[in-house]
């Protein structure tokens, strides 16, 4: 499944967060000239990341 931005925003709140200046930079320059956010793009990344790992888990466990 590709991972696609979406133009959304919703109810959040503020969490303090770590990036290494490198992922900041790289994140920085994709989102450039999209209707998006760099809070929308890890909030969106971060989804897409648990939805996988979710069907990875389903996965194993009908395979067991």
């Amino acid at each position: 499944m590709a991972f696609i931005l979406r133009e959304d925003r919703q109810e959040t709140e503020n969490k303090s967060i770590r990036f290494l200046i490198p992922l900041i930079e790289e994140i920085e320059k994709f989102i450039e000239k999209k209707d998006v956010t760099f809070s929308g793009f890890v909030l969106q990344a971060c989804r897409y990341a648990l939805d996988n790992a979710e069907e990875k888990e389903e996965d194993k466990e009908k395979n067991n």
